[in-house]
């Protein structure tokens, strides 16, 4: 048996199919001695609807589907190398392609026959966004064989301002000279340099400028407080979303496996009752049975004595005749 075209026949299937499909190939390959492939093929867990819609997508819509690991494979390069220029570009159209997709993806899914609620949806879109962000996620996707939403975070850190090259300021133009300036230039520079050395001017200048820097000193050091402090609490906003995120991760791995359990269960029950079904059946068509044998063991009783009688009459007819001789 061909586990990988098992594989690729029951992702295909809706997830309402998964589970009974997988459980008929591994009796095959238990029937054909293929322990092997039995247990490859009993291991393949059941997608759920948000996986499966996500799959969907990946499988009947290649195209798109390539152009969005495209754009995967840009993001990471370009938060690995902190590229700017490429994170503003390939940022830009992240979340409205991922809205986007999430809507064909569930369009799919209702063609299928199944529909998308809510959260299935966000959950699509929690998909995709992982997808953009994990290698392994995407060739997982790639193949359409993603089981459940990833618990990863959900899409990219925020760069650190001082990790993103800021754009060069303009540059500005060169300072206009007059034709007559240069000598007076000259002159101004000697006048002030022959002030400087007769000691009338320096300390008040030197006052005055040293006074102008302080504000200037005092403005730089609350502006990186303030920038510390920002990006302080930036971290413990990121750390709180990266904490609920790990949460509502679990959260839903948790109503997952709920939801497995339940379905696992359900599948139980209805095979169970299938089975009830079948033995309510033969019991009756035993029951039906046993009357028609008791009608014919009635029937042949009957005729039993009927002989009985008959050959009773005919003994005694013989032995008449018989005295009847001798006589």
């Amino acid at each position: 048996m061909d586990v990988e075209e098992v594989a690729e026949e029951l992702y295909g299937l809706r997830p309402a199919e998964f589970v009974a499909a997988r459980d008929t190939y591994v009796a095959r390959a238990r029937a054909a001695k293929d322990a092997r492939a039995a247990k490859a093929v009993a291991a393949l867990r059941r997608p759920s609807i948000a996986a499966w819609a996500a799959n969907r997508l990946a499988r009947q819509r290649q195209r798109e589907a390539q152009q969005f690991l495209a754009l995967g494979t840009t993001l990471r390069e370009a938060h690995r190398t902190l590229d700017a220029e490429q994170l503003r570009a390939a940022g830009a159209q992240r979340q409205e392609l991922i809205a986007a997709l999430a809507r064909t993806a569930a369009a799919l899914a209702g063609e299928a026959g199944l529909s998308v609620s809510d959260t299935v949806q966000h959950e699509i879109e929690q998909t995709l966004h992982a997808v953009l962000a994990d290698r392994d996620v995407a060739e997982q996707w790639a193949r359409g064989r993603l089981v459940r939403t990833p618990e990863a975070a959900v899409g990219f850190p925020a760069v650190a301002p001082e990790a993103v090259p800021p754009r060069r300021p303009p540059v500005p133009p060169p300072a206009e000279t007059a034709g007559a300036s240069g000598a007076g230039t000259a002159d101004g520079r000697a006048e002030r340099r022959g002030h400087a050395g007769e000691g009338e001017e320096p300390t008040g200048a030197v006052s005055r400028s040293a006074a102008g820097r302080k504000p200037a000193r005092g403005g730089d050091a609350r502006r990186r407080r303030a920038l510390e402090r920002a990006r302080t609490e930036a971290g413990d906003a990121d750390g709180d979303v990266a904490r609920r995120e790990r949460e509502l991760a679990g959260a839903r791995e948790t109503r997952q496996a709920a939801v497995e359990e339940a379905d696992s269960s359900a599948e139980r029950v209805g095979r169970l009752e299938r089975e009830l079904h079948e033995a309510r059946r033969a019991r009756q068509e035993a029951r039906t049975a046993a009357t028609a044998a008791g009608k014919e063991v009635t029937a042949a009783e009957h005729s039993l004595r009927e002989a009985r009688r008959v050959a009773a009459q005919k003994a005694r007819a013989l032995q008449d005749l018989e005295r009847r001789d001798e006589a």
